[in-house]
């Protein structure tokens, strides 16, 4: 087994995917410390997802912004609740559908469809915005953008100042977990000094996390900037954090979980070091041993 972080203590917010993030970063040897941050809820009756289906039926809609693979297939399973699949895929296959990254367009193949226009990476709403202008202006046009979990509101700024009447489409919300102990473990940890890199994958756990922080988020924000590694996957997550003047020190080349194990590895002990002010990565692993 290759034990690059020697025991690093590793804090991740990941729900979904949490069983399978552990096993990657134990292969590198690190301490894993389980807090999920969310749980995701369908919303229950889906209306503004069945609004956009009515309102693509009546010619209204003139394209559809998928933001996620998760929305997109909830998005479809929500309408095919009252009308037949065969029906929901025939009008999304009437507009023009446009992807903000690879997992919309995984999901929309599944289902026969294609995406007129991807976002190239990091797949940020600022690559979307500057495909839709080279593939296909909005000025005049009626957009639909399909959320996930938090609004993206510079999307939707962006779509407006070109001259879209824009449609938001909610598909799923995020709640915090029914157990919030191993967050408020992840919150000790943090404020004690004994977290050496904390990872974030979406940035609505960053919300949760502050949320349950309570009156000590300052204390907290105080503590990520100055006392652990801060490892981001995916554009979402990682503007979420420069915008609470946090700055990932471990940003994957792609946007998938074996790319921020491996990134986690190779990069962590040298940027605890750099940190802390010690000489050599290893003075970092020794410390976090003798704890």
């Amino acid at each position: 087994m290759v034990e690059e972080l020697g025991g690093l203590s590793v804090v991740a917010f990941e729900s979904r995917r949490a069983v399978e993030f552990a096993r990657l970063l134990a292969h590198h040897g690190a301490r894993y410390v389980p807090a999920p941050a969310l749980r995701e809820i369908p919303l229950a009756d889906q209306p503004e997802a069945h609004r956009l289906f009515d309102e693509i039926e009546q010619g209204r809609v003139d394209a559809l912004v998928l933001l996620t693979g998760v929305g997109t297939r909830a998005l479809i399973d929500a309408a095919s609740l009252r009308r037949p699949q065969t029906e929901v895929l025939a009008l999304l296959g009437r507009i023009p559908l446009i992807a903000r990254g690879p997992k919309p367009v995984a999901v929309l193949r599944e289902f026969g469809l294609r995406a007129r226009a991807r976002a190239p990476e990091p797949n940020t709403w600022r690559e979307l915005l500057e495909e839709l202008d080279r593939t296909l202006p909005v000025q005049g046009l009626r957009v639909a953008v399909q959320e996930y979990g938090r609004p993206n509101r510079r999307l939707m700024e962006g779509l407006e100042q070109r001259g879209a009447e824009t449609m938001s489409v909610p598909v799923y919300r995020w709640a915090l977990p029914e157990d919030t102990g191993p967050l408020e473990n992840a919150i000790e940890r943090i404020l004690s000094g004994d977290a050496d890199v904390v990872v974030f994958t979406t940035a609505i756990q960053l919300d949760h996390l502050l949320a349950v922080a309570a009156d000590r988020k300052a204390a907290v924000l105080e503590a990520l900037r100055a006392n652990v590694v801060i490892a981001s996957i995916g554009p979402s997550a990682t503007e979420a954090l420069r915008e609470r003047d946090l700055e990932p020190a471990i940003v994957p080349a792609h946007p998938k979980l074996g790319y921020l194990a491996s990134a986690i590895a190779e990069q962590a002990p040298g940027a605890i070091a750099r940190q802390r002010g010690a000489d050599e990565p290893d003075g970092a692993r020794s410390r976090t041993r003798a704890r």
